[in-house]
């Protein structure tokens, strides 16, 4: 079902592509939009886990500096068919973690040293189950996709307001008011289009990573803690790395920022209540 909600999802990016493009009155300039979008996406693509790591400001650590660590994420690969993925500590209080990666050969799996504080064995190895679900899902390639869709529809929306659309076959612009509406309007659904697509990974990354460790219960334990944490102890990261987390590392400034408004995460409870249903038998995460 959640793959079914993402397909969807995607389909309306790319309507608002294909509806933008044509109320330009033309394809050459929705080819370039998106074109330049994905040249500069995949860029951050292939470079994600080195500029996402300094964000943090994690350091990569092996087997000899953190042994139990590297064990349990040992283990917990194997269960999930995965090369083993480099291992990483950000020195932040909030207890939290995230992957990144471009694909399985080149995934990072970062741990807040908060986490390491907070959680029991158990549930510490419902999280790191769940990030790795996010490297067997190859979300990093998906939400590529998507922001490479969403960047497109921005500057779509950019180029019909500075020069006005011209269709193939006439003279005649966009009209302005059609240019402004477009201007504000389309890369706002093209975020919260992204954002939700963000929102089901998460459902299907707690699914998958309760199949990887076996304890469903551990990971919606782990979630109701880090949650309550985030909202206490603030951390500063910007908001394009925030959404790899797995619970919003920047819900302390709730009320504080427009930014909160767009929710790249679903609602803790939504997820312990979707955990809870598979750990009784009765379905999967949303």
């Amino acid at each position: 079902m959640s793959n079914v909600k993402v397909f969807v999802l995607m389909a309306g990016l790319t309507a608002l592509v294909v509806g933008i493009g044509g109320a330009l009155g033309g394809s050459s300039g929705a080819v370039i939009a998106l074109v330049v979008s994905a040249a500069m996406n995949f860029g951050m693509y292939y470079a994600s886990s080195s500029m996402v790591l300094r964000a943090y400001g994690a350091r990569v650590v092996g087997p000899s500096e953190a042994p139990e660590l590297y064990a349990m994420v040992d283990r917990l690969r194997q269960r999930a068919g995965l090369p083993m993925p480099t291992l990483a500590v950000a020195p932040q209080a909030q207890p939290n973690a995230f992957a990144t990666g471009r694909d399985p050969e080149h995934a990072v799996v970062c741990v807040t040293e908060g986490i390491l504080q907070l959680v029991s064995r158990d549930e510490l190895e419902g999280v790191l189950a769940h990030e790795l679900a996010h490297i067997k899902n190859r979300d990093m390639l998906l939400q590529t996709i998507a922001a490479t869709m969403a960047g497109a529809i921005t500057h779509l929306a950019q180029f019909g307001w500075l020069f006005g659309g011209r269709s193939d076959d006439d003279d005649e612009g966009t009209h302005p008011i059609a240019a402004l509406l477009m201007l504000l309007l389309a890369p706002v659904a093209a975020m919260l289009i992204q954002f939700a697509i963000s929102r089901q990974r998460e459902f299907k990354a707690d699914a998958v990573g309760s199949e990887i460790s076996g304890r469903p219960l551990a990971l919606a334990s782990a979630l109701t803690k880090l949650d309550a944490a985030a909202h206490r102890i603030p951390m500063n990261v910007a908001p394009a790395a925030a959404s790899l987390a797995l619970v919003n590392p920047l819900s302390a400034l709730k009320g504080r920022s427009l930014m909160t408004l767009f929710s790249t995460h679903p609602p803790t409870e939504k997820r312990v209540a979707a955990l809870e249903a598979i750990a009784a038998g009765r379905g999967t995460a949303a």
